[in-house]
């Protein structure tokens, strides 16, 4: 049995000779580092080095399930703000500004985000990609609008059909809604 080995952010825990850098860790210059505090693990099976954290940071990664909020409009992509992991309740630990680009909204053909998306509106979105930065799609059925304010009179929009309707304005705006629209609680 080996001892627990303490390790703090930037501790040289091994030799790039001898493992590979893994969860908790990073190499530089031939050497392994620790880049969070935990608890050091050589793993001469598979020879990697990993530092195992009591408290993991809440990273995102691809194939998770996020809650957003739609800061901006463009030609072919949306801006979205992710709030939310879900599953937890842990803040997020990374980058949090999300683009989805025009064909990653919907499973249909759509040439105009803001038939899809408005600014404001609180989605579902499954991480596709974090690498440059941080790529969200709503293309599956559970993802996509989960709630919306009137643009003009801040009353929450009812889903009727496949868009959404103010009682108060009596208007009607198409968008991508998520299965659940209406359902889910903030």
């Amino acid at each position: 049995m080996t001892d627990k080995i303490e390790v703090f952010p930037g501790d040289e825990v091994a030799e790039e000779e001898e493992y590979l850098a893994s969860d908790g860790t990073f190499a530089d210059n031939g050497k392994i580092y620790a880049s969070q505090i935990g608890i050091l693990e050589l793993d001469d099976n598979e020879c990697v080095a990993r530092v195992v954290s009591p408290n993991p940071p809440n990273i995102l990664k691809t194939g998770d399930v996020v809650y957003a909020v739609v800061s901006d409009i463009r030609n072919t992509m949306a801006t979205a703000d992710v709030v939310a992991k879900d599953g937890t309740t842990r803040g997020i630990g990374n980058e949090t500004y999300a683009t989805i680009h025009v064909s990653k909204i919907s499973q249909g053909y759509t040439d105009d985000v803001s038939k899809e998306l408005r600014k404001g509106d609180f989605i579902r979105a499954r991480v596709i990609g974090t690498k440059p930065s941080l790529q969200l799609t709503t293309k599956e059925d559970h993802l996509g609008v989960i709630r919306s304010l009137c643009g003009q009179c801040k009353t929450e929009f009812v889903k009727k059909g496949h868009g959404l309707y103010c009682p108060v304005c009596e208007r009607s705006m198409p968008r991508k809604l998520a299965d659940d629209y209406g359902d889910v609680k903030i």
